[in-house]
């Protein structure tokens, strides 16, 4: 099972769209806020600009689409 990090932003739609899609496959996730100092630290060493930022294994994904979640969470990788 492939370790996920969910990078979210107060008021953003798009990350409570990802967060109920986690939620809602049981999958476990570490939610950190990108205002607190260590998501934007975090963030700020992916280069990631944009929210919501989902940290799947090594893999990053920028922005939510489900189905592109589905097969980076899914890949051998």
């Amino acid at each position: 099972m492939k370790r996920v990090v969910l990078y979210v932003a107060d008021k953003c739609p798009h990350c409570k769209d990802a967060q109920r899609y986690l939620d809602s496959k049981k999958i476990m996730y570490r939610l950190t806020n990108a205002k607190m100092e260590r998501g934007r630290k975090e963030l700020q060493a992916m280069g990631a600009r944009s929210i919501p930022v989902l940290k799947i294994g090594d893999q990053v994904m920028v922005g939510w689409n489900q189905k592109t979640f589905d097969t980076m969470y899914n890949s051998k990788n």
